[in-house]
């Protein structure tokens, strides 16, 4: 079975019309002869878009029953029965009720994907998993729902629905996205206009590497050179707050370098004498492996020291760039035992050494 092709339409924020622009091209597609038909269309009370749907069929959603409650999520089985050319699912990065088959819409989508069947979606920016913490910086807000970044790659096109942020203010201040009692609050904190401007840059930026990088593949495949894939990044964090913060930096430089991708931690004990802090940064290393298509390399600290374990995993796995945290000792430790850096540097030549501050991340 052929998989089915995916179209992203990507935006900055709310309101900047993904949905609308996505349902105007299902009317245009059926116009052609196309059999389009709704997964799931959240209009979230918007006249216009919730207008926009007009006679578009939708393929009935799933009741999901948990604790006395129903949720209505995207039917994938309805879906692949109905077999359309093409099915509109809103929402991407949202997170399925519990008792659902999968936890998140994007899981769903992928489902429908290897069906065969195309699947239009929308999401904002601030939802990709290593932006997690660029976008907590510029908004002051933590976005709970993401999604893995390489799912952008599995796009097959991505249309980047942008206005302006005085033009997205606007339309808030019109009230055409939110309700009236939403509307000054958020002129003041999330739609402001450096958020909005910062987000709007941020997308653009999203965007534009990751147009990059299929014209990457592209030639690639064209070409079939291997001398173009010589950037490999080696991550090293350790079991503390740090480490996930280090993992999305190195993933943003691996995306826009076209580099393979390591994640290297060395365990101070075996794994079974680790406390229980320790256990869950460890197994976010190996979700974040699966995540972000990295390899995550596990060592336990022996006789060898830090700087050598760095040293000997970079010269097996060809590394050209390593990442590094501000170190912990302090200076006395320094100047007693020696800089973990300044080792690194002595024993490894012709590698790039990026030294990341924790407010830097």
């Amino acid at each position: 079975m052929t998989r089915g092709k995916l179209k992203l339409y990507i935006g900055s924020a709310p309101g900047v019309g993904k949905t609308y622009k996505m349902l105007a091209d299902a009317h245009a597609l059926v116009r052609e002869g196309k059999d389009v038909v709704i997964g799931l269309i959240e209009t979230h009370d918007r006249r216009d878009t919730a207008e926009m749907i007009g006679r578009l069929e939708q393929v009935p959603l799933l009741e999901v029953h948990y604790k006395e409650k129903v949720f209505l999520e995207v039917n994938v089985e309805a879906i692949i029965a109905r077999k359309p050319d093409i099915v509109l699912i809103d929402e991407l990065a949202h997170t399925n009720a519990p008792g659902s088959v999968r936890k998140k819409r994007y899981q769903d989508v992928s489902v429908l994907l290897e069906a065969g069947i195309n699947v239009y979606s929308a999401v904002n920016i601030q939802h990709f998993e290593s932006l997690l913490f660029k976008v907590k910086e510029m908004t002051g807000v933590e976005v709970r729902e993401r999604i893995p970044d390489p799912f952008l790659g599995e796009a097959d096109e991505i249309l980047l629905v942008d206005v302006t942020p005085q033009t997205l203010r606007e339309r808030l201040e019109h009230g055409k996205i939110y309700k009236k009692e939403k509307i000054e609050q958020s002129l003041n904190s999330f739609f402001s206009l450096q958020n909005l401007a910062s987000l709007r840059e941020l997308s653009l930026r999203q965007v534009a590497d990751e147009v990059d990088d299929q014209v990457y593949q592209a030639r690639l495949l064209i070409e079939k050179d291997p001398t173009l894939l010589q950037e490999r990044i080696l991550v090293c964090v350790q079991l503390n707050e740090n480490a996930r913060k280090l993992i999305y930096r190195g993933f943003r430089m691996a995306s826009r370098m076209k580099a393979d991708l390591y994640i290297l931690t060395i365990l101070p004990k075996p794994e079974n004498q680790l406390t229980a802090s320790q256990k869950e940064v460890l197994a976010m290393l190996r979700e974040s492996g699966a995540l972000f298509d990295a390899e995550v390399l596990i060592r336990i600290q022996g006789e060898r020291s830090i700087a050598e374990t760095i040293t000997a995993a970079a010269k097996h796995h060809r590394i050209t760039q390593i990442v590094l945290g501000q170190s912990a000792r302090t200076r006395w430790q320094e100047i007693r035992r020696g800089s973990i850096v300044n080792q690194i540097m002595r024993q490894n030549r012709g590698i790039d050494l990026q030294i990341v501050a924790d407010d830097q991340v």
